[in-house]
């Protein structure tokens, strides 16, 4: 996926979490973060997601992130184009999506785009499971 031009271009890791806050001393704080979305019951609403990239290299690039339907199809959300320029070594680049719905369970892809080139791709699980209520389990045990 990575094409020679982003040889000096690293996408060190990308994190899902529900919100990130600048805080005093320009540190990120992360809310929520999370790997997969499991739910007692689909369709999902998020009221924000957050998508943050950390990158190392040098360089001003593009950075554009996507979510596809588990069908690959279609996207469910996609980003504007963000400038990120990578100083001293390394840096973030993060997208917001507000709003977001996923209708059905399944393995849905998260895309980075990298000066409008497919840089890499991501799995986000959305599934449906029941949860069990505290007695149910304890009544359980005790047979």
């Amino acid at each position: 996926m990575k094409s020679t031009q982003d040889q000096k271009l690293e996408l060190a890791y990308t994190l899902f979490c529900d919100d990130v806050r600048l805080e005093l001393g320009n540190k990120l704080s992360y809310m929520g973060v999370f790997q997969n979305i499991v739910v007692p019951q689909l369709p999902v609403w998020l009221p924000k997601l957050a998508v943050v990239n950390h990158w190392r290299g040098d360089g001003v690039h593009l950075s554009e992130v996507r979510i596809l339907m588990p069908d690959r199809q279609q996207a469910l959300v996609a980003s504007q184009p963000a400038r990120f320029e990578i100083n001293h070594g390394s840096a973030d680049n993060i997208s917001f999506f507000v709003n977001v719905t996923f209708p059905i369970a399944g393995q849905y892809v998260v895309q980075t785009l990298v000066d409008s080139n497919l840089f890499e791709e991501r799995i986000l699980v959305v599934s449906e499971q029941q949860l069990i209520a505290p007695e149910e389990e304890e009544s359980e045990a005790v047979n």
